[in-house]
């Protein structure tokens, strides 16, 4: 009788040895490719620190590898990686765990234990095979236009799914050698390989045969998973080794804080210009990409047709690597430049800093770090459009982008029945830190004034700083202008150190946002920072601010950018909504997942251009399907620009109106 195959090898002895080394051989030459191409992180990159911190970094790679936190926030997409991911780590932890119960702890999974182990490594079969006809499906029938669909994706997902056939494919051949000569009753525990063994059996092979047949399956199992290792540092499959390396080492600071300009030896501004003035962790953030194409599906910019795709931002940066990066080690400088090459002007200047694509990556990628770097090498050359550049040169002198003298800052409180108290004067409890659209736009001066009448109302002490508040500086930092953005810090500290207050509230998400999380903290020195809508909140819960009627209305609410998905304020705006009366109906991208309304990232200084909508009157189109719904609500200054300039270009004045938050209170008093 020929020698029975064994249950995890093959006889002779020396063969299982050979064959061993020659994976583990194959390991090494992928651990090796992987390392050279990982190397041109650091070798290109600047220097960045980002090991600080290591547990809280491990647990939110935890959190996103394994339990797949944000991979599964799309059910199909979600559902379809967890599976596979989850059973492939499993059947592969199931390998090693079987050598060593076959040949260096002989029967250490004895009994019920190794039956339930079995069972385990088939059934993850089968999860495995459920996702990989998930991915297909996707892939072959309905093809979402974010995905990357090249060869190389499908050459992956067969790979993987020959591996894992060919598994259970080994072990149906040895459970038709058993059941043979020994007629085994504990076949049903291995539902996949005794499936497979049945097709022998009710076929009449031989055991000659089925060995025959045994040897091919497991030589050609060895075989892939030796292609799997040898094409994994240039495959799709990378990304199993990159997305957890990158989740480990993505940003931990608060995401509306952006970093400061690098410096070298010699206290020279590192712009970035090229390739080796982004940071390692930037030149990362390629490799770690799976093209999924969740960022370009919510970028405002792409959606309205614009240049912009962060996708290929991304990737258009990693291929950049790969191609030129051995040449700059060298000291050999690329033939075609990053900023104005690689990446064009356009697509920097028509981002909004948004950060929806951010929020969307399950690979951590930061788009904006990349965008506002090299923003920051455009402005230090003055490749700024006329409008941007008149704006800078009005915040530089004036400290407001619309050339006002700062003496006019408070001017919108001269139509107030009663004066507000100048905080560097005298103590409040609220530091008002009104912003400049608030303070010189004209058509926001009555909804500034009605800020006022509320807060006095519900007997809020609050000042204001006058002609001694500055720009905050958030949308200048997002354009480049890093050395104005620390002037207009300084004067701002200045004054606030001035100032005596309890806490700083403000109507605009923007200076809520920098003065939250990019202001010294000596300055702000533990004091709450709160958006009005939060003020509100508080008011209301405590019986401060009391309505006399209910406003018996059907409104929707626009989530500001920099409040909500940057930090987080999402409950307190929709519940001074129902205190007035209203009722709220959600747009159907809310909260977290809310769209831009194109200001931000200084867009709103730069010239739009022509584009095939804004993204506005993209928002406005999405608020009008809403039924019944006849008030669109912000909480936003410039908000109340875009949204009311919308609904005029979209001629859709008569379907929606626009409002701030605080004219619904206003009127519920």
């Amino acid at each position: 009788m020929p020698h029975r195959p064994d249950f995890w090898g093959i006889e002779p002895e020396w063969m299982r040895y050979f064959i061993y080394g020659i994976l583990t051989l194959a390991l090494l030459v992928m651990l090796i490719r992987t390392f050279y191409q990982a190397r041109l992180w650091w070798k290109v990159g600047q220097p960045e620190k980002r090991f600080d911190q290591p547990f809280k970094r491990i647990g939110r790679m935890l959190n996103q590898v394994f339990v797949q936190q944000r991979i599964l926030s799309q059910p199909y997409a979600g559902i379809m990686h967890a599976l596979m991911a989850w059973s492939f780590f499993i059947l592969f932890l199931g390998t090693p765990i079987g050598i060593v119960n076959a040949y260096v702890f002989p029967g250490f999974l004895k009994g019920q234990i190794f039956l339930i182990f079995k069972l385990i490594m088939d059934l993850c079969v089968i999860v495995f095979l459920i996702g990989a006809g998930m991915a297909a499906y996707r892939r072959i029938v309905i093809r979402p236009k974010k995905l990357t669909l090249e060869r190389r994706f499908g050459f992956t997902l067969v790979l993987l799914t020959l591996i894992i056939l060919t598994g259970p494919s080994i072990e149906g051949a040895r459970l038709a050698v058993l059941s043979i000569e020994e007629n085994i009753t504990y076949g049903s525990w291995m539902p996949v390989g005794w499936a497979i063994a049945q097709l022998f059996l009710n076929s009449g092979s031989t055991v000659d045969t089925v060995h025959l047949w045994h040897t091919i399956f497991y030589y050609s199992h060895v075989g892939l998973v030796i292609t799997l290792f040898l094409t994994l540092p240039v495959g799709t499959m990378i990304h199993v080794i990159t997305t957890p390396l990158n989740v480990f080492f993505s940003k931990l600071q608060p995401m509306g804080q952006l970093s400061a300009v690098q410096e070298d030896s010699a206290h020279n501004l590192i712009l970035a210009d090229r390739l080796k003035n982004l940071t390692w962790k930037q030149l990362m953030d390629g490799d770690a990409c799976t093209e999924c194409g969740r960022c370009q599906e919510v970028c405002p910019a792409y959606a309205v047709g614009l240049e912009l795709n962060p996708k290929k931002l991304v990737l258009n940066i990693r291929d950049a690597l790969h191609r030129d990066g051995a040449l700059i080690i060298q000291g050999t400088e690329p033939s075609i430049p990053l900023v104005g090459g690689t990446v064009t002007t356009n697509v920097l200047w028509e981002c909004t800093t948004c950060g929806a694509c951010i929020k969307e990556c399950p690979a951590f990628v930061d788009h904006i770090s990349d965008i506002v770097s090299m923003r920051r090498h455009l402005v230090n050359e003055g490749e700024v459009d006329d409008m941007l550049q008149t704006s800078l040169a009005n915040l530089g002198r004036y400290g407001n982008s619309f050339g006002k003298s700062g003496r006019m800052r408070a001017g919108w409180a001269k139509e107030l029945e009663f004066e507000i108290k100048d905080a560097t004067k005298e103590p409040v409890e609220y530091l008002w830190f009104v912003g400049d659209y608030a303070s010189f736009s004209p058509t926001l001066t009555e909804t500034t004034i009605k800020t006022a009448k509320v807060l006095r109302s519900a007997g809020v002490d609050f000042g204001i700083l006058y002609d001694t508040e500055r720009n905050a500086g958030n949308d200048v930092r997002r354009v480049g202008e890093e050395g104005l953005f620390e002037v207009l810090v300084e004067q701002n500290s200045k004054a606030l150190q001035k100032a005596d207050f309890k806490a700083i509230v403000t109507t605009d998400p923007h200076t809520y946002n920098t003065l939250k999380n990019e202001y010294p903290e000596e300055v702000i020195n533990g004091r709450p920072i709160l958006h009005y809508s939060e003020l509100l909140d508080q008011l209301i819960a405590s019986g401060k601010l009391k309505f006399n009627k209910k406003l018996d209305l059907k409104v929707t609410y626009h989530d500001p950018c920099y409040l909500a998905r940057y930090n987080g304020v999402y409950d307190a705006p929709r519940r001074v909504i129902h205190a007035t009366g209203c009722e709220l109906i959600e747009m159907p991208r809310n909260r977290e997942h809310g769209f831009c309304c194109g200001a931000g990232g200084g867009r709103i200084y730069l010239d739009e251009g022509t584009m095939p909508e804004r993204p506005s009157e993209n928002r406005i189109r999405e608020g009008v399907t809403l039924k019944d719904v006849s008030t669109f609500v912000v909480a936003c200054p410039k908000d109340i620009s875009m949204f009311q300039d919308a609904v005029k270009t979209t001629s859709l004045e008569d379907k929606l109106n626009v409002k701030d938050l605080i004219e619904l209170v206003y009127e519920a008093l």
